[in-house]
């Protein structure tokens, strides 16, 4: 049975500003729902495990549509997947054939230097699986290293949350770094879509999508990279 493990943050504040932050709703229940409608069972882990906090803005009325309601209203997802999430040392990688890294801000503070998730998905990779993330998730990516040490993103064709996106969201100096900045000096080739629409990038088994909008696409290009 192919399974999916999808990585979330436990970072429920921005570093800089007092505002709070998390994963973007959309980014995992379009993805799960994705998996769901194909069959593939998901787990969910995180840098501590346990509780994963929702980005309040996510959670606005012009931001959820059904499928968002669907997950936030079902006890499995609020009190399972995001209050009892898994820690890195209780995933067996050779369990997955997928790892997907959500998107959201709280992402940006505790991704980008976490090397035990990124052994997860580099040993996923080794063994033939997919390696996807969307918007500021990306920043999983980061830590990755291929298995003669360089920088698992470095001539590989991604995207992520652009330096325009994060402007447009009023946030270019409060957040940490700006993740397509990072890409561009670990060596990625960043593909730029139109801000906030759809945008997913297909480089072999590596599948990133641009913002909360490419969600969806980003499963659906799991299941055809699958398929084949």
């Amino acid at each position: 049975m192919t399974k999916a493990l999808m990585v979330v943050t436990n970072n429920p504040k921005f570093k800089k500003i007092q505002r709070a932050t998390g994963i973007w709703l959309k980014e995992a229940t379009h993805f799960n729902k994705v998996m769901a409608d194909n069959g593939i069972d998901v787990d969910y882990v995180s840098p501590k495990g346990g509780y994963v906090p929702l980005d309040p803005l996510s959670l606005g009325t012009d931001d959820m549509d059904a499928t968002d309601w669907e997950y936030y209203l079902d006890d499995t997802f609020r009190n399972h997947h995001l209050a009892q999430s898994l820690t890195p040392a209780d995933v067996n990688p050779k369990d997955y054939q997928v790892i997907y890294f959500v998107g959201g801000h709280g992402t940006i503070t505790d991704f980008p230097q976490n090397t035990e998730l990124a052994g997860l998905a580099e040993t996923i990779y080794a063994n033939g699986g997919i390696v996807s993330a969307n918007c500021v998730g990306v920043c999983g990516l980061l830590p990755m290293r291929t298995e003669d040490g360089k920088r698992f993103v470095h001539g590989r064709k991604l995207t992520a949350f652009t330096n325009d996106e994060e402007a447009l969201n009023g946030l270019t100096n409060d957040v940490e770094f700006l993740l397509e900045d990072e890409l561009d000096k670990a060596g990625a080739n960043f593909v730029k879509g139109t801000a906030f629409e759809p945008n997913v990038v297909v480089d072999d088994r590596l599948i990133t999508g641009q913002n909360p909008n490419s969600a969806t696409g980003v499963g659906e290009a799991i299941i055809k990279e699958l398929l084949q």
